[in-house]
C-alpha cells in the first residue's frame, strides 16, 4: 500500500511541475497543484487514498480521447498537423497530449502558449476543453532537428486527461515512422 501512494505521488508532483512549468511558458488553462494532480492521477488510475491512507475506489467520468493529424519532415524541419477530440460520454475540461520524438529538436523555437518541452525530445501540449461527442481542438507545430536525419519516429500519447477513465486507449496512441521526404505520414 505505501509503495503505491508514493509512486502515486511521485508522478503526481511531476505533472504538477510539468504542469506548472506550462504556466511560466505562457500555457492556457489552469495551472494544476500538487493536491488537484494527486487526485487527478489517483482518479484517472481507478485508485484514491483515503484519510488513513488506504486505497479506496474511486471510478470519475469516461470519455474516449483520439488524436489523429500528420507529421511531415523536411530539411531538419518537422511540422505536426494534429487534432485532438472526445468521442464521449463525458466532458473532458482539460488533457495534455505528448509528443516525443526520435531524435533531439533544436531548441529556442516558440511553440504554441498551450505547449511547453519537456525535454530536447518531447513537446507536451494542452488540449484545452473537449466536450463529449465531438469537442475538437487543433495543433500547429513547427519545429527544428539538431541536425538533419534521414527519418524520425514520433509517439503520441495522451499524458492526462483530467481525472476520466478511457477504456479505448488505441485511438490516442500513434507511432509514426516519418522519412524525410516532406510528405505528410498521417495517423
Amino acid at each position: 500500500m505505501r509503495g503505491l501512494r508514493k509512486g502515486v505521488l511521485g508522478v503526481a508532483l511531476a505533472a504538477t511541475v510539468v504542469m506548472g512549468a506550462g504556466g511560466v511558458a505562457g500555457a492556457v488553462g489552469p495551472v494544476v497543484g500538487p493536491a488537484r494532480a494527486l487526485e487527478s492521477l489517483e482518479s484517472s488510475a481507478g485508485v484514491g487514498v483515503g484519510a488513513e491512507g488506504g486505497v479506496g475506489s474511486e471510478v470519475g467520468g469516461e470519455a474516449d480521447l483520439a488524436h489523429h493529424g500528420h507529421v511531415s519532415l523536411w530539411d531538419g524541419r518537422v511540422g505536426v498537423w494534429l487534432v485532438s477530440e472526445n468521442l464521449g460520454p463525458t466532458d473532458v475540461a482539460e488533457a495534455t497530449v505528448r509528443l516525443a520524438f526520435s531524435v533531439p529538436m533544436a531548441g529556442g523555437f516558440d511553440l504554441p502558449p498551450a505547449c511547453l518541452w519537456s525535454s530536447d525530445r518531447v513537446v507536451s501540449c494542452r488540449t484545452g476543453e473537449l466536450k463529449a461527442t465531438g469537442g475538437v481542438g487543433e495543433l500547429a507545430l513547427d519545429l527544428r532537428t539538431a541536425g538533419h536525419p534521414d527519418e524520425l519516429t514520433v509517439d503520441i500519447t495522451t499524458a492526462w486527461r483530467d481525472g476520466v477513465a478511457d477504456r479505448n486507449p488505441r485511438n490516442d496512441r500513434h507511432r509514426v515512422l516519418v522519412l524525410a521526404t516532406g510528405d505528410p505520414y498521417v495517423f
